[in-house]
């Protein structure tokens, strides 16, 4: 299922998703994955199930292939293809003569917001997480780019468990709950239809 939540800047939406990383614990209470706590969970085993998209991917020097294929690094070529293309990076890739061997510089200068969220939605799709947190991109994308990243999350999230910090309406309509967070907690919980 898809649970979106949704609330206004600084309400506590980041440090769930963040909790639900293990970036850190509560100092209260627990969190429960599959009625698990995750302190009891090994980390890294955990983490390999988990895919993070967040508001302003780093990318990292090397190439677009390169940046996708950092969560898998065993994967082929003809993995990585196959990946840009489901999310749609290789039309980002086509821009530039070396194609998806275009390099990239540390933090992805020459790529705009969208097109950087893009690749990171290609890196968290060939990772294939059990579990997907994302944290989407609103600012500065174009519409075109728009486009691409509402077709590359419906690929990315078809069959996954996945928590959204959600910013735009089609993802708060596509999600099967949706939380309202103000002031660290829950206030609102309901599907689209009822919360409006």
């Amino acid at each position: 299922g898809c649970i979106a939540l949704v609330g206004e800047s600084g309400g506590g939406k980041s440090t769930m998703a963040k909790l639900l990383g293990r970036f850190y614990d509560p100092d209260r209470g627990s969190v429960r994955v599959d009625g698990v706590d995750l302190r009891e969970l090994e980390l890294r085993s955990y983490r390999r199930q988990l895919g993070v998209v967040l508001q302003d991917p780093f990318l990292f020097s090397g190439t677009i292939a390169d940046n996708i294929r950092f969560a898998r690094p065993d994967a082929t070529d003809d993995e990585v293809r196959a990946t840009a293309s489901a999310i749609g990076v290789d039309r980002v890739a086509a821009r530039f003569e070396e194609g998806l061997d275009h390099p990239v510089r540390e933090g992805g200068a020459g790529l705009s917001a969208g097109e950087r969220q893009l690749i990171s939605i290609a890196r968290a799709l060939l990772a294939d997480p059990r579990i997907l947190i994302l944290d989407e991109a609103t600012s500065n994308i174009d519409r075109p780019t728009e486009i691409l990243i509402e077709r590359a999350l419906d690929t990315l999230l078809a069959g996954r468990s996945s928590i959204i910090i959600a910013h735009r309406l089609a993802t708060v309509r596509r999600a099967d709950e949706i939380l309202v967070v103000e002031h660290g907690r829950i206030t609102q919980r309901g599907r689209f239809a009822e919360l409006l």
